[in-house]
């Protein structure tokens, strides 16, 4: 049978279809999203944690919030690579397909707002495959594409630690997806008053 047609006739998940309903209409929510990956290859890479919050009217709404520490055991040991990171994290703990069901759940049909956003959503989409639904639909805004936008600079990206330097945002030495989010967050604030973005 065709491809296509297969698709046609697809049976998605549950909750993958409540999220493809809410885009009948256009939102006036942003969710900032952050991911640590094992690396940068969506193929080959998975997700280790998330951290998101909604903006609202100007506003980042804390308790309108999403983190989660991914579970990939299988992931690491195939790879060699020390589970540390899991079993020192104080955030909720999650299955992949369980972390990921509940961060399509959060964005509904939000703007998503990242740095370097196009990566994040891939590695998305990647775990979105592997449970049988389609890719995200949601529009998107990089805090770094809006910052060269507004100086008019095309030839070279910003790190999300350049930035924070720029409007004076606070860093730690540790990072975690939920603090850099939060950066992000102070960062599109900014940005999205300069840039008249409603």
């Amino acid at each position: 049978m065709l491809d296509w047609l297969k698709n046609i006739n697809k049976e998605y998940p549950e909750f993958w279809k409540t999220y493809l309903s809410k885009f009948d209409k256009k939102s006036k929510r942003f969710v900032i999203l952050s991911t640590e990956t094992s690396g940068l290859n969506p193929v080959k890479d998975v997700i280790l944690s998330i951290g998101s919050f909604a903006v609202n009217d100007n506003s980042i709404v804390i308790g309108d919030s999403f983190e989660a520490v991914l579970l990939q055991y299988k992931f690491l040991h195939d790879n060699g690579l020390s589970n540390e990171f899991i079993v020192e994290s104080k955030m909720k703990k999650l299955a992949e397909p369980e972390a990921i069901q509940s961060l399509i759940n959060f964005i509904g049909n939000a703007v998503l707002v990242g740095h370097h956003i196009d990566f994040d959503v891939e590695m998305i989409n990647a775990a979105l495959e592997r449970l049988d639904c389609g890719r995200l639909k949601n529009e998107a805004l990089d805090v770094d594409v809006m910052y060269r936008k507004l100086q008019d600079i095309n030839d070279r990206q910003f790190s999300l630690d350049e930035l924070c330097d720029i409007y004076k945002i606070p860093k730690r030495d540790r990072n975690s997806s939920s603090e850099d989010a939060y950066k992000i967050a102070l960062l599109f604030l900014k940005l999205k008053s300069r840039l008249g973005i409603k």
